[in-house]
C-alpha cells in the first residue's frame, strides 16, 4: 500500500502522532477522536508537531502545506466509508478496543485493512470482532511516532498474506523499518521492552539503585539510547500498568507482577512525561530523576 486514504481513530498522543506522519508522508489522512474537545485540538497539535519538526530539519518546510491539505478531522466513523487502511489507536482496554473494531467493519469497506496499534492484546480476539478476520493485523507505532524508526507489524493465525505484505508496504511508504511477529500477548517488543522496564523498577524499589543509575547502566553499560525507566515515562506508566496487567494474566503472573512502586505512580496520576512526572520530572529544561521512593538520594 504506498497511496490511498488512512482512517485514524484515536486523537491521543499515538493517534496524533500516526495522523501527523501519514499526512506528511502523502497519504489523505482522516482523524476521528470520540471526545469533542479533543477533537478541536487535533488539527492544531498535528500541525504544531509539524512546524517543530521543520524547525529541527526534521521535516521539509515546503512539505508542510501539502500535508496540511491532506490532513481532515472526522466528525464521524461514517467517513471512513471509502478508506483503504483504518488504524485503531484509542485506550489498551480489549473491549473498547474490540467495539471500535466492529463499528470500523460496519463503516469501512469490504477491501478495506483494520489495523489495530495495540502493545499487547490479541489481534485474533479484535479480528474475531469483525467479519473480515483475514484483513486485520497490528501495525504498532512507538512513540514519539515521527522519530521512531521501528514499527511491529503483528500478524494473528486469521490474517491473511496478502494483508500482511499491504501493511509492510504501508510501513514501508512511511520511511519506517518493519519487524514482523506472531500474535503471542507482548507481541516481540513490549514483552522485551516490559521484562526490563519492571526489573528496573523494582531495583529502584528495592534500594538497589536510584533512577539515574539505573538507567545510566543501561545507556553507557550496554549502548541503550535510552534507559528503561526514562522510556517508560516516555511510554506511559499507565500503559505499561496495563500491559503488565495483561501479561501477568496470559503468560506468568510472577514474572510479569506489576510493582508497587508502579501502581503508587499510577494511582497519584504520575504518569510520566504526558502527565510531567513518573520516574522523571519533565516540567523543566529536560528530564530530571525524581526521589520516588521517599529514601533520598543516594
Amino acid at each position: 500500500m504506498r497511496s490511498g486514504i488512512v482512517f485514524i481513530v484515536g486523537g491521543g498522543t499515538m493517534g496524533r502522532g500516526i495522523a501527523g506522519l501519514c499526512a506528511s508522508s502523502g497519504f489523505q489522512t482522516r482523524v476521528f477522536e470520540s471526545d469533542a474537545a479533543a477533537r478541536e485540538k487535533l488539527r492544531p497539535a498535528i500541525e504544531d508537531s509539524w512546524k517543530r519538526a521543520a524547525l529541527a530539519g526534521k521535516l521539509d518546510p515546503g512539505r508542510l502545506e501539502e500535508a496540511r491539505a491532506r490532513l481532515s478531522i472526522a466528525s464521524g466513523l461514517e467517513e471512513a466509508a471509502d478508506a483503504d487502511l483504518a488504524v485503531e489507536a484509542v485506550p489498551e482496554s480489549l473491549e473498547v478496543k474490540q467495539a471500535v473494531f466492529r463499528d470500523l467493519d460496519r463503516f469501512c469497506p469490504q477491501p478495506a485493512v483494520l489495523a489495530s496499534n495495540t502493545s499487547s492484546l490479541s489481534i485474533g480476539s479484535l479480528a474475531r470482532s469483525t467479519g473480515r478476520p483475514d484483513r486485520v493485523i497490528g501495525i504498532h507505532f512507538f512513540n514519539p511516532v515521527a522519530v521512531m524508526p521501528l514499527v511491529e507489524i503483528v500478524r494473528s493465525a486469521e490474517t491473511s498474506g496478502q494483508t500482511e505484505e499491504k501493511a509492510a508496504a504501508f510501513v514501508a511508504a512511511l520511511g519506517k523499518r518493519a519487524i514482523r511477529v506472531s500474535d503471542s500477548p507482548g507481541f516481540a517488543t513490549s514483552r522485551l521492552g516490559l521484562a526490563l522496564g519492571l526489573e528496573a523498577m523494582r531495583m529502584v524499589e528495592e534500594g538497589v539503585a536510584g533512577v539515574e543509575d539505573v538507567d545510566a547502566a543501561m545507556e553507557l553499560g550496554y549502548g541503550h539510547r535510552m534507559g528503561p525507566l526514562k522510556t517508560s515515562d516516555l511510554v506511559g506508566l499507565d500503559v505499561r500498568l496495563a500491559i503488565a496487567e495483561t501479561l501477568a494474566s496470559r503468560l506468568n503472573e510472577e514474572r510479569f507482577r506489576p510493582p508497587e512502586i508502579l501502581r503508587r505512580l499510577v494511582g497519584r496520576g504520575e504518569t510520566g512525561k504526558k502527565s510531567g512526572r513518573g520516574f522523571y520530572s519533565w516540567e523543566g529544561d529536560g528530564p530530571a530523576a525524581r526521589d520516588v521512593t521517599g529514601r533520598g538520594p543516594r
